[in-house]
């Protein structure tokens, strides 16, 4: 393709997409620059953000066929009422392309939509990381799993997404003056990404967009120069024409008003006067008060005459606001002839395609108000605006906002009669650099900071499951949110596979769920049935109050209330909750939602050879799709042949019990009806092993291959052998009787330490479990013995002895191995040299925390989609199918 027919053709392109409408300049200029790179766009409302950004990627990916641009595109947003609307605009040009995916469908040549929302889904994303997506979520849900501690996901499940969200990603931070200190979060994330980026297997961009965007709100001390180079894409003066920028007109005025029925009375005495058949639109700064005007307009407009009165604000199921954009949000819905008025929150500033012929909001923050400002005569034309002034002098009782953001606001307001785009453009243009500072103010409390990412990179839980909470970097106020469901449950102990789907999930803020689940004693109200999912034990447990904390999920009898459909949560209402159902949750759903549980196991009889071939198979096209480097394609391909020789521990095959049971102690898979339902490790002499990880067995078994035929490689012992002697401490000697290295040992062998090093976190990591560190977890504690061997380390002892067992087809078998916990102690051993914890430290220094994440991400998805293909093993006689 030519450059001089680019823009005829993009244009072309571009306006068969949407409805014949041509691409503003700015949004062409942005479609036809070759790079991606990270950039700021201040774009007026209704000016088409969401077009001009998604149709570039796609532009550059599906038909420039673009590789330098990442494969997946994740758009940011800040509130989660405007997900499910730009998921469906998002949705409606991927099916008008052809390109749109279909899970169980071919992948390629397509693009995967998802939305990230919690809750079981069929989608799984995670498991296509070599193919274009789409990601569409809340900064709670993306930016949490970009932190490592994915709310409202399986914590196994927290480094895949992890690794895919910090690698191969345009990120789009939609309606940034709406992010609080995610906004910051953001930016640091950017400025620590920057500092790995000659690690980095794939790039990872970031543009955030807003009509209001000041670059001073990125800057930190961490990101200061970074961002001062950030190119700035804005509509010059002299394109700031058409019908949008010269037909319209929105007078405006500022009223007092005391309360929530002050604001429903002149709402009333407007909308008569001005509403008959048109769009009215009320926003609120706070849910109760939207609530409290909802209440009363109610009541005020009532009989034949009463128009369509909805409610919209942050605390409604998914399965709710399903309907609302067909309905009524949007701009060519149908209105009746009776008017229609939408009471709604700040929910409304973000991607809410309204056009409102009278706009009533309360008093706010500038770039708020500039944001709904965009809700009216946003096709063009004249509207009505009414700002409401509740007198507030305290910021406790003007929260969410700041009394002084309020008072700037206003003062502005008085040299505005008009706010139609040309106006608070021109407005803006002759601003001082102070009176910007006044209007625009952002000082967050709180900044990730360099060690903290790298922190949140180690996912082990504390004894009781705890975490580093993250909460303080997505939202600074109350908003932070638990997500409840409601279910119908007769019993004391609600079924382990009882989990909620995306449409099932409610966000309420957590010191409000606090409240009205618990009482003073820090318990369940008497009558109150209530549970939070128990990482450690796998089941669910009635939560203590300072167990209920952002991003976790909890589940509520259905008979105990706390929901109303045209409400949204209300922990008032007694009624019973009307369930949302959902889909079963997937064996990896299950695997990745506790310490111990095993599904992924369960399937038709296979050998960990014949397995580890099939995911060695998947690796390798997935890497060779990513293109990754020569020297990491390889280790992560021997990762997979080996990931899954710890299944040859008696503890997992001592737990394998079925009549007709092949005859051999190297079963990977097993039908499940082979397994006991609590996935009970036993050992053949009776000893049950709780908690047991055969990874961490897997794992252990790569030391005692550089033991036996090298104890000076540089990945063991190395130069530290001389540090030992010189300390008294004999270094081990290679075993003279153990036979000659088999060919993948010699594989082994051959690497560096750092690729050692790399193959030891890969083979441990892949099931999300045992990673960073290792310590003895509740279910090993409880231990007891009287041989002297001490307790085990997730369920692995010290001596445990591995047969002879065959890791690759035609190889022959590795000899029996004995495996030592010795790198689970500080410091230096003289028999494997430095500790797990250092290892890992290492690579983290060596790699970088998302290059890391990436290859862990590679490899699970390729175990995942391995484990569920339908293969006959040849190595086994008698072959059933999966049960």
């Amino acid at each position: 393709m030519s450059n001089d027919t680019l823009p005829s053709r993009f244009s072309a392109w571009f306006a068969g997409l949407n409805g014949g409408k041509a691409p503003y300049a700015w949004q062409e200029q942005l479609a036809l620059e070759p790079a991606c790179r990270d950039r700021l766009l201040r774009i007026p409302t209704g000016f088409g953000k969401t077009a001009g950004t998604v149709l570039t990627w796609l532009w550059h990916r599906h038909v420039c066929g673009n590789p330098a641009w990442p494969r997946r595109l994740v758009f940011c947003l800040p509130m989660r009422v405007l997900v499910e609307q730009i998921e469906a605009n998002i949705r409606s040009w991927l099916e008008a392309l052809g390109v749109l995916w279909h899970p169980g469908k071919p992948h390629e040549g397509k693009v995967g939509l998802h939305v990230l929302m919690g809750g079981n889904t069929t989608a799984e994303w995670h498991l296509h990381p070599e193919h274009d997506a789409i990601l569409v979520g809340t900064q709670d849900m993306l930016l949490s799993r970009a932190l490592n501690r994915g709310y409202a996901a399986a914590r196994a499940r927290w480094p895949i997404e992890f690794g895919l969200l910090q690698q191969d990603c345009l990120w789009i931070f939609d309606e940034v003056q709406l992010m609080d200190v995610a906004l910051a979060t953001s930016a640091q994330m950017f400025a620590h990404r920057a500092n790995d980026a000659d690690r980095m297997l794939r790039p990872c961009v970031s543009w955030w967009m807003s009509a209001t965007l000041q670059p001073a709100w990125l800057s930190s001390v961490d990101t200061e120069a970074a961002v001062r180079g950030l190119p700035q894409l804005r509509i010059a003066a002299e394109h700031r024409r058409g019908h949008l920028w010269d037909d319209v007109t929105k007078t405006c005025r500022v009223e007092p008003a005391a309360d929530a029925n002050a604001i429903a009375n002149i709402s009333t005495i407007a909308f008569r006067e001005h509403g008959k058949g048109e769009l009215t639109l009320i926003v609120c700064n706070t849910v109760d008060r939207a609530c409290a005007v909802y209440a009363a307009l109610a009541r005020a407009l009532r009989g034949d005459d009463a128009p369509d009165l909805r409610l919209v604000h942050s605390r409604f199921r998914p399965a709710e606001r399903a309907g609302w954009r067909d309905a009524f949000l949007r701009r060519d819905a149908e209105i009746p002839a009776t008017g229609r008025v939408i009471v709604a929150t700040q929910v409304v500033e973000a991607g809410v395609d309204l056009d409102a012929h009278l706009l009533i909001t309360e008093l706010a923050p500038w770039p708020s108000l500039v944001q709904r400002f965009g809700r009216a005569a946003r096709g063009g034309g004249a509207a009505e605006v009414i700002v409401l002034d509740l007198g507030f002098d305290e910021d406790k009782k003007s929260a969410p906002y700041a009394v002084a953001e309020l008072i700037a606001a206003k003062e502005a307001l008085a040299n505005l009669p008009d706010v139609s785009p040309a106006k608070l453009e021109h407005f803006e243009d002759l601003g001082t650099a102070d009176q910007l500072a006044l209007l625009y103010p952002y000082e967050p409390l709180h900044l990730l900071l360099a060690h903290e990412w790298r922190e949140l990179f180690d996912t082990t839980p504390d004894l009781t499951g705890g975490d580093l909470d993250i909460s303080r970097f997505l939202r600074s106020d109350d908003e932070r949110d638990v997500q409840v469901f409601w279910a119908p449950v007769t019993t004391d102990s609600p079924a382990v596979d009882l989990q909620p789907s995306r449409e099932a999930l409610c966000a309420v803020p957590f010191l409000a769920a606090q409240k009205w689940i618990c009482d003073r004693g820090s318990r369940p109200k008497e009558g109150m049935r209530a549970w939070i999912w128990d990482w450690i034990d796998g089941r669910w447990t009635p939560p203590r109050m300072n167990q209920i904390t952002p991003g976790r999920v909890i589940l509520v009898a259905s008979e105990c209330g706390g929901y109303d459909a045209k409400r949204g949560f209300d922990p008032k209402s007694k009624s019973q909750v009307p369930p949302v159902g959902s889909e079963p949750a997937s064996a990896q759903d299950l695997a990745d939602n506790s310490q111990d549980h095993e599904p992924l196991s369960s399937a038709a009889w296979k050998t960990i050879a014949w397995h580890s071939l099939e995911v060695t198979q998947e690796v390798q096209r997935i890497a060779k799709c990513l293109g990754l480097p020569e020297q990491v394609a390889r280790v992560l391909a021997l990762a997979a042949t080996w990931h899954d020789l710890g299944k040859a521990h008696p503890a997992f095959q001592g737990s394998i019990r079925h009549s007709e049971r092949p005859a051999r102690h190297d079963l990977a898979k097993a039908p499940a009806d082979a397994w006991p339902r609590n996935h009970l490790y036993r050992t053949p002499d009776g000893s049950v092993r709780r908690g047991f990880r055969h990874e961490l067995a897997s794992a252990l078994s790569l030391f005692a291959v550089l033991e036996r035929h090298q104890p000076d490689h540089p990945g063991l012992l190395g130069d530290q052998a001389r540090v030992l002697q010189a300390l008294g401490m004999a270094p081990a000697d290679r075993d003279r009787t153990a036979p000659a290295a088999t060919p993948i040992e010699t594989e082994i062998l051959a690497l560096t330490a750092d690729e050692f090093d790399l193959l030891v976190f890969l083979v441990a990591s892949h099931h999300g479990k045992v990673r960073m560190s290792l310590h003895a977890t509740p279910a090993d504690q409880d231990w007891q013995s009287a041989d002297g061997l001490g307790m085990p380390i997730r369920g692995v002892r010290e001596g445990d002895l591995m047969p002879a067992t065959t890791v690759r087809s035609g190889d022959p078998q590795l000899p029996p191995t004995r495996l030592t916990l010795e790198p689970a102690s500080m410091g230096l051993s003289p028999r494997t040299g430095r500790s797990w914890t250092e290892r890992a430290q290492a690579l983290v220094q060596r790699r970088g925390i998302t290059t890391l994440g990436l290859l862990e991400a590679l490899l699970r998805a390729a175990d995942v989609r391995a484990s569920r293909w339908v293969t006959e093993d040849p190595s086994i006689a008698t072959v059933q199918g999966a049960s």
